[in-house]
């Protein structure tokens, strides 16, 4: 039995999220019959995140379990191959038995873009949350400082308390105006449901002048889901990568 570990892309437009559900289209669903058109099995897959219906990822990383002898160019080719446009398999490596893409993950790392001009464009509606009025990405940068660190992130955690705990180690972020777009990115050992999109409606309210960047830090010690800015829609969201030791 061999333990594979995959690197997916995929465009969560038309997904309803990561996890597999009986009447929906899901990314694990369609790489579960790609891998049994494969491989003649279908295996259980896990990832390193479950994405929420409409969410992207950049480097998902994906394990399962095979006694297919194909080589890891066959697989990646084969099953670029048999699955739909909008899921790729970037890369893929045999890991040791005991490897688990999400108890083993010491970090993950997420993207939000926001388009930010004052006519949207319509070639960012799939990938971009539009905002119309002006943002200072210096502001909601230094109001973003006030994340770092451990805390409890209640105040940006919807539908509490989904977790054992809300708190959480946020190691790094930044946030950065490239042209129209601006992107901000946030780095955790963990992340609650939607607490990067309540980060990123949250920055909004800074970047636009209707909050100081020390506020973040109030809603932060605030513990409430209300004390902070409304989350933010999904199709700005990124999963960028996930780090392992």
């Amino acid at each position: 039995m061999r333990n594979i570990k995959l690197i997916l892309a995929y465009d969560g437009t038309d997904f309803h999220g990561w996890q597999r559900q009986q009447d929906s289209r899901t990314v694990q669903g369609v790489l579960e019959d790609a891998l049994e058109r494969l491989t003649g099995a279908r295996p259980t897959t896990m990832a390193s995140g479950r994405t929420d219906a409409g969410v992207h990822a950049l480097g998902q990383v994906v394990q399962f379990m095979t006694t297919s002898a194909h080589s890891l160019e066959t697989m990646i080719r084969a099953l670029n191959a048999h699955l739909p446009r909008d899921v790729r398999v970037m890369d893929a490596a045999e890991v040791p038995q005991s490897f688990h893409p999400t108890l083993d993950a010491v970090s993950k790392r997420y993207r939000y873009v926001i388009d930010n001009a004052r006519i949207g464009d319509p070639f960012c509606l799939r990938y971009a949350w539009y905002v119309g009025r002006p943002l200072d990405a210096e502001r909601m940068a230094a109001g973003a400082l006030h994340l770092i660190g451990r805390h409890d992130f209640h105040s940006f955690e919807t539908n509490w308390p989904n977790r054992m705990s809300s708190v959480r180690t946020v190691l790094d972020t930044k946030v950065v105006r490239t042209s129209r777009l601006v992107s901000i990115e946030v780095e955790a050992d963990g992340f609650l449901y939607n607490m990067v999109r309540a980060i990123a409606g949250t920055l909004v309210m800074v970047g636009s002048g209707s909050r100081e960047p020390e506020w973040v830090g109030d809603v932060l010690r605030a513990r409430d889901r209300s004390a902070a800015g409304p989350t933010a829609p999904p199709h700005g969201l990124f999963l960028l990568w996930a780090r392992y030791e």
